[in-house]
């Protein structure tokens, strides 16, 4: 049986030329888990070209092999990240991000993480899934406990992707611009 896991490496400041340096380096793992990834790309800042982040969704046997992925990343292993979210994931969808019918460019795409505790929210897929290229509840390790929502999604402007969420079942709501990650 496999697993689902949603994995957001976040960069350490001032890490950016060590990021390039790496990024064949990156790559070549990442190509190891072709088969399994769901989503993957990088995450910028407001001004769209400063690398924030790395968003993998991965498909694995177990919680080890998830953490493995994490932290033997290249990226990791040489300090470009100062720190990492992985959580169980359960694709809604249904499809990988390659499969999403918008393609991989035309208008903002977004990382939407909103992170919570209590009763599970947002477990229904919005009606509006045209712009939907992933959608989640992150999960405990034994999937027994809801602890927020990921989604990788296009629209207009941050607000507009922030909504997509139901803001008072999460302690915060984090938007960061995104783009199909990979080889080109």
């Amino acid at each position: 049986m496999r697993m689902e896991f949603f994995c957001y490496h976040r960069d350490r400041p001032g890490s950016v030329a060590l990021r390039d340096e790496l990024l064949e380096e990156h790559w070549s793992y990442m190509d190891r888990f072709a088969a399994q990834l769901i989503a993957r790309g990088p995450t910028f800042a407001d001004d769209g070209e400063t690398p924030t982040g790395s968003v993998h969704i991965v498909d694995l046997p177990d919680p080890a092999a998830a953490r493995a992925f994490a932290f033997d990343e290249p990226n990791h292993q040489a300090g470009v990240y100062r720190d990492v979210l992985l959580r169980r994931w359960r694709n809604l969808l249904g499809r990988t991000m390659w499969d999403f019918p918008g393609g991989r460019t035309g208008g903002d795409r977004y990382l939407v993480l909103g992170l919570g505790s209590g009763p599970a929210a947002d477990l229904d897929v919005p009606s509006d899934r045209d712009g939907l290229v992933a959608y989640g509840p992150l999960l405990s390790d034994d999937a027994a406990t809801w602890l927020g929502t990921a989604v990788l999604l296009r629209a207009p402007d941050p607000d507009t992707a922030r909504a997509v969420l139901t803001p008072e079942h999460y302690a915060g709501i984090e938007v960061h611009e995104w783009e199909f990650g990979g080889r080109r």
